[in-house]
């Protein structure tokens, strides 16, 4: 069962209000093939759980991981994946999209 806006922003709100760490992953470009609109939203705590989806998969490893390093320093960062890109293939976006991705620190 695919997560809605409102699941995604309202356990962000409560994973912050908890005291976790948590940064909220949001699709802000599409072009071409793109497994998830823009304002597609992924919410990730500090601990490496995750609610949502940026991607429908394909990606979420990396935002994920890069979504720790937002926690810890709480500098927002704009991710790109895209066919064209090396990492593209190591991290699965094979499906001849491109995606950008907005990762913010979400506070209490």
């Amino acid at each position: 069962m695919i997560s809605t806006d409102t699941d995604i922003l309202a356990a962000a709100e409560a994973w912050a209000k908890a005291g976790r760490g948590v940064a909220l992953a949001t699709v802000v470009e599409t072009w071409g093939s793109a497994p998830r609109p823009v304002g597609s939203h992924l919410v990730i705590d500090g601990q490496g759980n995750f609610l949502g989806s940026v991607s429908g998969g394909c990606v979420e490893g990396a935002v994920v991981a890069e979504a720790g390093d937002v926690i810890a320093d709480g500098k927002p960062r704009t991710l790109e994946f895209g066919v064209a890109d090396e990492t593209a293939w190591q991290v699965g976006l094979s499906c001849g999209g491109r995606i950008k991705v907005y990762v913010e620190p979400v506070k209490a």
